[in-house]
C-alpha cells in the first residue's frame, strides 16, 4: 500500500457514478428481467476505462473501478455465490421510520430502491469466479492506460453479506457468516494476487446498528461485530496487512442518523482487524466531530487513516482549504505519513439509485485533490532562514569589520607619533 512520504495522497471509497445505459442493463439483470449480455459486458469495459482516466485526470492517486460492474456494492454477491434466491424486504432504517413525508420525498428525488436483497435458502459456496475474473481484467487494462500511483479493489465482507442478505438456512448466524466467510475468501485472495489492494466493505460494523441488526441490543450488535472481525481475519489470513484496508460507515443517506452508534464504541473492534488502513466516514454533520477520538484511542503503529474529508450524501462542493483543514487535524493528531484523504461513502452505492450529480461528484473529488494540495505544502514546509535576518546579520558583520579597521589604524597612528616624540627628543 502506497503511503504519503513527501505529500497527502488521495482516494476515495470505492462507487462512483455510472453511465446511464450502464445502469439501466445492471438495474436490469438484477431483476432477472431481459436484457443484452454483450451490450453489458461491453458497457462495462468502457465505463471502467473512462472512470480510471477520469479519476486520474482529477488527481486522485489510488483509483479503483468505480464497481462499475456491480448492482450494489453489498447485493451483487448473490450473483457469485451459491445459496442465494427471492427478495427480502428492506427494513425502514431506525433513523427515518417514523417520518413518511420524509422518505417520500427523498424517493422522488434518489428515485426507488428496487436492488435485490436475496435470502440466504441453502449452503454458501462460490458458484461463479468468472465476474472478478472480468473485473481484474478490466482494471488491469484500464490501468495500462493511464499513470497512478496504486489501485485497489472492493470487496463485501461476510458481515455485509449477512446485514444485506438474511439467513434462512443456516441454524445461526455465526454459522452464517462462517460459511459466507469460506465462500468469499477465494475472491479477497484473487484481488491481492492481481496486485490490487484489498478494499473490505464492513459497514455492518456500524450501519448495521440501526438497519440489517436493529433488533439486537447495543451489547448484542457489539458482541456481533466482534465475531464479524474474528471471521473476517481468518478470511484474509494468508494477505498480508499493508494489501488491505477496511471501510465503515453509518449509511450513505441523507437522513437524521441520530440513532448511529458512536466510533468511539465500535473503534477497539475495529482497531482488531487485520488490514492496514482504516476508511471511516469523518466529515457528515453526524460524525465530523469524531476525529478528536483518535487523542484518546491509540493508532496502532502498524495502521493508517483514510478519513473521509468529503461528505458523499450531498451536493455541497467542499472547499479546497476545508479538506485542507480536515487533513491537517488527522495529521496532527497520528502523523503526517500516516493520513490519506478519502471520502465518507462511495457516490454511487447502487445502480440507478441516489441523488448526487455525476459531474458535481467529480467537482467534490476535485477539491480533495487541491485540498491535499494545500496540507501537503504546509505539512511538509521545510523551515529556512528569514531573509531580514541574513541581510542583518551580514550587516552586523560588516559593521564590526570596519570597527576592527578603525582601531588598528587608531593604533599605527598612535604608534607613529610616539616614535616621532621620541626621535624629537633624542636630537635635542
Amino acid at each position: 500500500m502506497k503511503l504519503s512520504t513527501d505529500r497527502i495522497l488521495t482516494t476515495h471509497v470505492g462507487s462512483l457514478p455510472r453511465p446511464k445505459t450502464l445502469a439501466e442493463l445492471l438495474v436490469l439483470k438484477d431483476k432477472g428481467e431481459a436484457y443484452d449480455r454483450a451490450a453489458l459486458e461491453h458497457s462495462v469495459r468502457k465505463a471502467v476505462g473512462d472512470i480510471v482516466r477520469r479519476q486520474a485526470e482529477t488527481g486522485i492517486d489510488i483509483v479503483d473501478d468505480g464497481e462499475m460492474s456491480k448492482p450494489g456494492y453489498s447485493t451483487y454477491i448473490a450473483d457469485r455465490l451459491t445459496g442465494f434466491s427471492g427478495h427480502a424486504p428492506r427494513k425502514p432504517p431506525l433513523d427515518t421510520r417514523d417520518y413518511p413525508a420524509f422518505n417520500a420525498a427523498m424517493g422522488r428525488m434518489t428515485g426507488p430502491q428496487t436492488l435485490r436483497r436475496a435470502n440466504c435458502v441453502g449452503p454458501v459456496t462460490l458458484r461463479d469466479p468468472l465476474p472478478l475474473e472480468e473485473d481484474i481484467a478490466n482494471l488491469r487494462a484500464a490501468l495500462a492506460e493511464t499513470r497512478v500511483a496504486e489501485a485497489f479493489m472492493t470487496s463485501a465482507s461476510p458481515g455485509l453479506v449477512s446485514a444485506f442478505q438474511p439467513n434462512e438456512f443456516y441454524p445461526s448466524h455465526d454459522a452464517y457468516i462462517e460459511a459466507v466467510a469460506e465462500a468469499m475468501q477465494p475472491e479477497y485472495e484473487a484481488i491481492a494476487r492481481a496486485g490490487f489492494v484489498l478494499q473490505l466493505d464492513c459497514p455492518d460494523l456500524a450501519m448495521a446498528r440501526h438497519t440489517g441488526f436493529q433488533d439486537l441490543s447495543e451489547a448484542e450488535f457489539l458482541k456481533r461485530a466482534r465475531h464479524h472481525v474474528e471471521v473476517l481475519n481468518h478470511a484474509v489470513r494468508n494477505i498480508p496487512a499493508a494489501m488491505m484496508r477496511l471501510h465503515i460507515c453509518w449509511g450513505n443517506y441523507e437522513g437524521p442518523h441520530d440513532h448511529d452508534i458512536p466510533l468511539a464504541k465500535v473503534a477497539p473492534i475495529l482497531l482488531k482487524a487485520k488490514p492496514m488502513a482504516l476508511v471511516i466516514e469523518a466529515s457528515n454533520p453526524r460524525h465530523a466531530h469524531e476525529w478528536r477520538l483518535w487523542e484518546e484511542v491509540a493508532l496502532p503503529a502498524d495502521k493508517v487513516l483514510i478519513p473521509g474529508v468529503l461528505d458523499t450524501s450531498t451536493n455541497y462542493v467542499e472547499h479546497p482549504e476545508l479538506d485542507a483543514e480536515r487533513i491537517a487535524r488527522f495529521a496532527a493528531i497520528v502523523g503526517r505519513e500516516r493520513v490519506i484523504a478519502g471520502t465518507d461513502c462511495g457516490f454511487g452505492t447502487f445502480a440507478g439509485y441516489g441523488k448526487l450529480d455525476p459531474d458535481i461528484a467529480f467537482k467534490k473529488l476535485a477539491a480533495m485533490v487541491e485540498g491535499a494540495a494545500i496540507a501537503s505544502k504546509r505539512l511538509w514546509r521545510k523551515a529556512t532562514p528569514r531573509k531580514p535576518a541574513k541581510k542583518k546579520a551580514a550587516a552586523s558583520a560588516r559593521g564590526k569589520a570596519a570597527q576592527r579597521a578603525r582601531q588598528s589604524k587608531r593604533r599605527k597612528a598612535t604608534g607613529r607619533e610616539r616614535l616621532s616624540v621620541k626621535r624629537r627628543r633624542g636630537r635635542r
